[in-house]
């Protein structure tokens, strides 16, 4: 593939008057960061609006399209009209993902609730029905749970969101032996039957399911238990609300094959990308702000160059003894637990 020039980039960024490229190889991986898409790199990062980025992409070049989008829609005073508009946005954004998309690829399409005024809002329905009319399948509707999130009062805490994973057709890429688990019981065998005697279970481990309990080695209970990135985990940065790296690995793993090309419209601080070139994927992200494909950028390099601080996939969470001060119940709340057993 042609790696196209700096000169051409740069007359690109001078007119739209956004940030110049940098491109750099390591470890022979050649990373673009600017404002525009151009062939011939492993990364692609970009500054600019996601609808102006994906104008100059070309179509069916992702395998897939994976990303968490921004549903902090603000106030609803007029609630519908509100919702309405960024309900559009999203279906334009979406439409273009669907564009650059392989016909043998996936979307996935990470979101949580939007609650206002005490009410929720599941953000997935909407979004379901966006894909639908779109032509796409929804094949599985993960649910990521993590221990730390949303407090409320008046409900119960939030903690969980839903991955959408959409295929553009029938013939689509899963390889499941790449994200199978081990089996709880491997020796099991069957007791009767033609296969009596005979072990029941996969020797390449089982089928996770769509709802993932991965680090505690059980997926029996469908749910992918993942760390969210909060203050003290090795990944955290300045984005808020900042993806785990292995959430993405094992969509990388399971929907893409080595050399396909994984697309993020809101790459954030760049956790997808990382995730994809961990496996020698082709990566492209776009993001508006630039404080965060700063840090992404970063973030590739440092991966790039082995020094990138992040939570390993097999790394089991992580249980208090009950020793640890932060573990135990504080001497103000003895009187409340008198009260209580009492």
């Amino acid at each position: 593939m042609r790696r196209r020039g700096v000169g051409e980039f740069a007359r690109k960024s001078d007119e739209a008057n956004l940030v110049g490229p940098q491109i750099i190889a390591l470890n022979g991986k050649w990373v673009l960061y600017g404002s525009y898409y151009l062939e011939g790199y492993d990364v692609v990062i970009a500054h600019n609006d996601v609808l102006q980025f994906l104008k100059g992409f070309p179509e069916s070049i992702a395998t897939l399209v994976v990303t968490s989008p921004p549903y902090n829609i603000g106030k609803l005073y007029e609630r519908r009209v509100e919702l309405e508009k960024y309900l559009n946005w999203q279906k334009e954004v979406i439409r273009e993902c669907v564009r650059i998309t392989k016909p043998e690829g996936s979307i996935c399409w990470e979101v949580g609730n939007y609650v206002e005024n005490g009410e929720v809002y599941p953000l997935d329905v909407f979004f379901y029905d966006i894909f639908k009319d779109l032509g796409l399948k929804l094949r599985s509707r993960i649910i990521w749970r993590f221990g730390h999130g949303l407090h409320a009062r008046m409900r119960f805490s939030g903690r969980y969101e839903n991955i959408l994973w959409f295929t553009m057709s029938d013939d689509y890429i899963f390889n499941l032996d790449e994200v199978r688990t081990p089996q709880k019981y491997p020796g099991k065998r069957a007791y009767k039957g033609p296969s009596k005697g005979k072990p029941t279970c996969h020797p390449k481990g089982k089928n996770p399911s769509d709802v993932w309990d991965i680090l505690l080695r059980d997926w029996e209970n469908e749910i992918w238990d993942i760390p969210n990135v909060k203050c003290n985990h090795p990944e955290k940065t300045l984005h808020p609300s900042q993806f785990p790296i292995e959430l993405v690995e094992r969509l990388v793993l399971a929907l893409t094959n080595e050399g396909d090309v994984v697309f993020d419209p809101f790459v954030g601080v760049g956790s997808s990308l990382v995730a994809g070139l961990l496996h020698n994927r082709r990566v492209i992200g776009v993001d508006k702000e630039k404080l965060y494909t700063d840090i992404a950028y970063q973030r590739v390099i440092d991966a790039l160059r082995g020094v990138l601080k992040r939570r390993p996939m097999e790394r089991p969470i992580y249980k208090p003894s009950g020793r640890e001060k932060v573990a135990r119940p504080p001497p103000e709340w003895i009187h409340i637990r008198k009260v209580h057993e009492y």
